[in-house]
């Protein structure tokens, strides 16, 4: 038992540590030279290139848990629902420790108010137990909403634009004082040259791909061998393992004194995985499968999460609204103490 259970915990290590090396280093520039070809609105590129790159792990995650369906499906939404918990809370909290920043509204109250809507969709789509084809099709035409809404939220009410180019920028010169990510980088150059855009965006997604199953099988052998719900290994390890890259994108972020850009960030990605992370993978398992088919779920583990999410978020807004927009060190030890307790609570669950 304790060697399976190493084995599998190296085989998440590993997977972790090349899904962060090839977002990074190769699928997230890709999208960013197809989307400057195609000539892409900043902030549309924002929500949708800027976006999938850096949910692509749990992306990949919830297709082929969902696609494996049986016992695997619980860990692709374990995992979203997880993972934008981790977001929300440790990396929003973690950037406000490194900045006392004063957000712009008109975006924040944008993003938080349909990332409260998006939650509420997901907490009905789970509520009976089961997903359906209308309600996977539901997600996606929110999705859709969104992009509308952020395409013309600035001409309606006139604020700057934060250019998501402008944190690829952050994090470049970071990159570039990093010997080993350096190095890694340039063996890999040599296989994808960096002008080939589309070449380097399907060699990742191959990579992503393989690496994103193995997460899926490891989890699932992990569970078995605990004695655990799949769900639970979802929204706490593959959750935090998946999330890590943003984490550390957006430290780097908030020490040169975008909190705002690294807040954003954080909250955007977690529209983009409930609606787009879920309802991508279950449109495709009915394709697949048959549109009459439904996906089952592990309500139990996780409609407790999806209620705390949108606590979570009532909060933070109402928070935003009493200090005028503004988000320090206090909020953010707060953030990570809220979830402290939920681990705890998780573990609690797998040991009672």
């Amino acid at each position: 038992m304790l060697i399976t259970i190493t084995i599998n915990i190296l085989i998440l290590i590993l997977s972790f540590y090349v899904l962060a090396l090839v977002t990074d280093e190769f699928f997230v520039p890709a999208l960013e030279g197809i989307s400057d070809k195609l000539k892409i609105n900043s902030e549309v590129a924002g929500a949708t290139i800027m976006a999938v790159g850096s949910s692509a792990p749990e992306l990949f995650t919830a297709i082929f848990a969902v696609l494996r369906a049986g016992e695997a499906v619980d860990i692709g939404a374990g995992t979203i629902v997880g993972s934008a918990i981790f977001n929300i809370l440790v990396i929003v909290g973690v950037s406000s420790l490194f900045t006392k920043a004063k957000l712009t509204w008109q975006p924040v109250i944008r993003d938080l108010v349909f990332y409260a809507i998006s939650i509420l969709a997901l907490l009905a789509t789970f509520y009976d137990g089961h997903v359906t084809i209308i309600e996977a099709l539901g997600l996606i035409f929110l999705y859709l909403i969104y992009i509308f809404i952020v395409k013309n939220w600035s001409k309606w009410l006139k604020y700057e634009i934060i250019e998501a180019k402008e944190i690829e920028k952050e994090l470049e010169e970071e990159e570039k004082t990093n010997p080993l990510g350096k190095t890694i980088n340039c063996a890999l150059n040599t296989i994808m040259p960096k002008k080939s855009f589309w070449g380097r965006f399907l060699v990742s997604i191959a990579i992503i791909g393989l690496f994103s199953s193995f997460l899926v099988d490891s989890g699932v052998e992990l569970a078995r061998t605990l004695g655990v719900s799949n769900a639970i290994i979802g929204l706490t390890v593959l959750a935090a393992g998946t999330s890590v890259p943003d984490l550390l994108s957006s430290m780097i972020v908030a020490k040169k004194g975008k909190g705002d850009m690294a807040i954003a960030n954080a909250v955007g990605s977690n529209i983009f995985d409930i609606l787009l992370g879920l309802g991508l993978p279950y449109l495709l398992f009915f394709g697949i499968n048959g549109f009459s088919k439904k996906v089952p779920v592990d309500t139990h583990n996780l409609l407790a999460s999806i209620f705390l999410l949108f606590a979570t978020i009532v909060a933070i807004l109402a928070v935003l609204i009493m200090r005028k927009w503004k988000i320090g060190k206090k909020a953010g030890w707060g953030l990570i103490f809220v979830y402290g307790l939920y681990i705890l609570y998780s573990i609690y669950k797998v040991i009672g």
